[in-house]
């Protein structure tokens, strides 16, 4: 019996995956078609439109409420996330720019070093 509800569900799922291209085609190919016959404000209902369309579509299929699962899980850890205040965060920001800074000296002195020693090796003036 799962082996034949298995199948059955990824035939559908490939119906919807196929009407969801459809759909988004659909929002392309209409938006560029009717470029100069209708205004822009309608153009962008209708793109909208086909787009939540093909989006609920596509959520309907096995991929797609994993997909829905995946989001909502991430958004739950996120929330558990503690996020650094404006000092720290500022101050974080402060010691990258001056370590940056350090380095970008360093290793602008070492090239005038080097460019010097191959000049004085090679003979040429730089």
């Amino acid at each position: 019996m799962s082996a034949n509800k298995d199948t059955q569900s990824s035939s559908f799922d490939s119906v919807k995956w196929i009407v969801t291209v459809l759909l988004l085609a659909a929002a392309v190919i209409g938006n560029h078609y009717y470029t100069e016959e209708v205004s822009v404000l309608y153009r962008a209902i209708a793109v909208v439109v086909l787009v939540a369309l093909a989006g609920f579509t596509a959520a309907a299929t096995a991929k797609g409420k994993r997909f829905l699962s995946f989001a909502k899980e991430s958004r739950t850890e996120v929330r558990k996330v503690v996020w650094p205040s404006r000092q720290e965060a500022t101050q974080t920001t402060l010691i990258v720019v001056v370590a940056t800074v350090i380095v970008a000296l360093v290793l602008w002195g070492l090239d005038g070093i080097l460019v010097r020693l191959v000049s004085f090796i090679t003979g040429l003036e730089i």
